[in-house]
């Protein structure tokens, strides 16, 4: 290759600082090392990239196109470098996080903002889960952290966890759907015989987990929590919903919070990742995590805070 990455630190320094010399004086050289290295990449590239007929020399269109197109590859080589540095001092150049269904992603992206606050290079990189994939990821090592993986560890071990909180549900149904003109409590039999709409675990190794389903109950099987809520507000099925999700419908006369027979449910989640993990930017989020008013604002978005 006849382009080098000091050949267009120099040319970058010339263009910003307005002269050969200016550019000299910044890269901590003498002016004939910055001509020569100029006249060697014209030479190698056999273009003309300064113009120097008149009085100041000035960049040819060929100049100015290598220099548009250089500056991204220096940008992309400091941040090389930084990443290097940092992996050499134990921070991980990528964090794959396993975000669970019932965790509000829009409060995480706060934990985010927050990992930049501290200058974490590390890059991120978000999935989201449904029911027992979060477990999945790390099991099947797609996912090096799982933010709200629901209730217990599949067996085997190999995985540590943290609490981070819990997430009420309610039974809620349209307002034009047969159960909510029912007299309350609602049978559990009577909900039996309305189709349920659920939404599928991701999990692509481990045995599939289901809840709120009732044994013999028609279903609608969806693949996220706000296709679920959409189904439901459509009137197409009765179900659990994370009473954060809900709420908002109910308070508007869109859904109707169904008494049931049924003790209330409750999902316990977790913040879980691999045994033998120890990167910088891993404890960072461990640490986050365990602060309460963090863990409220995933589980409840803002509203009571999480057990």
């Amino acid at each position: 290759m006849r382009l080098s990455l000091d050949a267009l630190v120099v040319l970058d320094a010339i263009d910003r600082k307005g002269s050969f010399a200016a550019a000299a004086a910044e890269l901590h050289r003498v002016p004939s090392a910055i001509t020569y290295t100029i006249q060697k990449l014209e030479q190698d590239l056999d273009v003309l990239i300064f113009d120097r007929s008149g009085h100041r020399a000035r960049l040819t269109p060929a100049g100015q196109e290598l220099l548009r197109e250089g500056r991204p590859l220096l940008d992309a080589a400091a941040a090389l470098e930084a990443r290097v540095k940092r992996v050499a001092t134990g921070w991980e150049p990528e964090l794959r996080i396993a975000v669970g269904d019932l965790v509000d992603f829009g409060a995480l992206l706060g934990s985010v903002a927050a990992f930049d606050g501290i200058g974490g290079e590390t890059r991120l990189r978000f999935s989201h889960e449904a029911f027992g994939g979060a477990w999945d990821a790390l099991y099947t090592g797609r996912a090096d952290l799982a933010i709200g993986a629901p209730d217990d560890a599949p067996p085997g071990g190999g995985f540590k966890s943290q609490p981070l909180g819990e997430v009420e549900f309610v039974l809620a149904a349209a307002p034009h759907h047969p159960l909510a003109r029912e007299p309350q409590p609602v049978p559990i039999q009577a909900v039996r015989t309305h189709r349920a709409v659920s939404v599928a675990d991701s999990s692509r190794t481990l045995p599939p987990r289901t809840s709120g389903l009732l044994t013999g109950q028609p279903t609608l099987t969806v693949s996220t929590q706000a296709d679920k809520l959409a189904a439901q507000l459509a009137g197409l099925g009765v179900g659990f919903l994370p009473r954060r999700i809900a709420q908002p419908h109910i308070d508007a006369g869109r859904l109707v919070a169904l008494q049931c027979e049924e003790a209330k449910q409750v999902a316990k989640l977790h913040v879980a990742w691999p045994t033998k993990a120890r990167g910088n930017a891993l404890r960072w989020f461990l640490d986050h995590l365990a602060q309460p008013a963090v863990s409220r604002l995933l589980c409840e978005g803002g509203g009571p805070a999480c057990s």
